[in-house]
């Protein structure tokens, strides 16, 4: 997989490709099959003015949302190549996304260099829900299993776990926060 530097790579739903991208700026989807040349199949599908940080796949091999550290998250159909949904908001390079597990498909959140979360409604491209707190960098962002949760590690040492009360109309906050010795990397979901 050419690139000059791989940041991010996620597999589709239906385990048949990959995405992946870096320094290169691009989301490139390579298919998975030991019968023939990947590279020669490899189709990209979407371009970032800067780094792409992070990459899923919503629920479908259709579409692919990215993350960039030119401050945006993008949502691109796969087959057509094109950029369905720009989401603006952060004042930072985005370095993390995850899906919300309870919902119809429609929420993600993203976390960055911005010290924020945003909480993404993926229909109209719109911020409902923005959490702030850390005092560095916020490298990664996971939902709760229920999805009323949001949990943030960042480079302040600290992971802070968010209450969402209503995705589209959140209404109260609830934030714990757990010190740590080192700068946190990954939250993992279990």
């Amino acid at each position: 997989m050419p690139t000059t530097w791989v940041m991010a790579c996620a597999y589709a739903p239906s385990g048949n490709m990959v995405a992946c991208g870096g320094l290169d700026n691009k989301v490139t989807v390579y298919p998975l099959s030991f019968e023939e040349d990947v590279s020669s199949r490899k189709k990209p599908v979407g371009t970032h003015t800067s780094y792409m940080s992070c990459c899923l796949f919503p629920y479908s091999d259709q579409q692919i949302l990215t993350g960039s550290g030119d401050s945006t998250c993008a949502l691109w159909d796969v087959e057509c190549s094109q950029l369905l949904q720009s989401f603006h908001g952060h004042g930072g390079d985005v370095m993390s996304l995850d899906l919300c597990p309870s919902e119809t498909g429609n929420t993600f959140v993203s976390a960055g260099c911005d010290r924020q979360a945003c909480v993404w409604d993926l229909r109209t491209g719109q911020c409902v829900q923005a959490f702030e707190g850390h005092e560095a960098d916020i490298n990664t962002v996971k939902f709760h299993p229920s999805g009323d949760a949001i949990a943030t590690g960042s480079d302040d040492a600290t992971v802070s776990h968010h209450r969402l009360l209503g995705l589209v109309a959140v209404l109260f906050l609830c934030e714990h926060r757990i010190s740590i010795l080192y700068t946190v990397t990954s939250v993992i979901r279990s």
